[in-house]
């Protein structure tokens, strides 16, 4: 099924305005491709009955299945690997000295590896030092479908090989009909909520650290200051943003200072 320039340039408006995407011109093929399978999903003859739905009902089920086709993105279990040997090694350590529970924000989170990943590392300090350590992490994301998914906490092969080797495989999961289950410990301290970064979200209080990785890369410069502003409110005063090892913090920004730990860089706030 074919999408003319019309059609895409209603998707184009459509995603900017109920999630914050920006498409370029040269994401026709993306955007046709990523939504054809939503045309047989309801039953639907082309791209214009598409169309119409969603002006008749923006918020209805198909409004969501279209925002959770063009915004479920590639996860894989620590993913910028550096990051989270700091996080382990340096962070947790130095924000444990000052204050508990810690409280993690693990932004657009998909199916949840990243948050997950977060608790291992805090397992893997746990046991490494022989010291408790309260901490409660929340993964939000806007898609409902990617949350069930990180609920469930259970995993098939193929998503394991994308970053657990078999020494975590043993010890964080068990096998169970449908695939890999992980263990309650590393599930029990991860909460999630459907969140869209465009809407407020300072009800979720104050944070130590926040993970914002891989997603303002498809918001305009002025929704990512935007977005990263708000954050900065919720961070405690030493707290610390992880954006991922290739982006840099919009110009415009302010409030944060720059800082490289052992293997990585994150973003602190500043108290000045």
């Amino acid at each position: 099924m074919e999408m003319n320039s019309q059609e895409f340039k209603f998707f184009q408006h459509f995603l900017s305005q109920n999630c914050g995407i920006i498409l370029s011109d040269t994401k026709h093929y993306l955007v046709k491709n990523r939504l054809s399978s939503l045309l047989a999903s309801f039953n639907l003859s082309g791209y214009q009955d598409l169309i119409l739905l969603l002006k008749q009902n923006p918020g209805s089920k198909v409004a969501v299945a279209v925002i959770d086709a063009m915004t479920t993105n590639e996860t894989y279990w620590f993913r910028d690997e550096n990051q989270f040997k700091d996080l382990s090694d340096t962070l947790l350590p130095l924000l444990a000295q000052k204050r508990t529970p810690l409280r993690i924000w693990s932004a657009a989170c998909s199916t949840g590896q990243e948050p997950y990943s977060i608790s291992m590392c805090i397992d893997d300090y746990v046991n490494r030092t022989g010291k408790s350590l309260n901490a409660r992490i929340i993964g939000t994301d806007i898609s409902d479908t990617v949350l069930t998914q990180a609920k469930n906490a259970v995993y098939n092969e193929s998503a394991l090989l994308r970053g657990i080797d078999s020494e975590k495989k043993q010890r964080y999961f068990n096998a169970v009909e449908d695939g890999y289950k992980l263990k309650s410990q590393t599930v029990s301290r991860v909460d999630f909520q459907c969140l869209n970064l465009l809407k407020p979200f300072n009800s979720m209080g104050r944070f130590d650290i926040i993970f914002c990785r891989n997603v303002l890369i498809y918001f305009s410069d002025e929704v990512k200051r935007d977005i990263l502003t708000r954050m900065s409110a919720l961070l405690e005063p030493d707290g610390v943003l992880y954006l991922s090892s290739t982006e840099q913090m919009p110009v415009g920004v302010n409030g944060f200072i720059a800082v490289r730990d052992q293997r990585s860089r994150y973003y602190k706030k500043s108290t000045s």
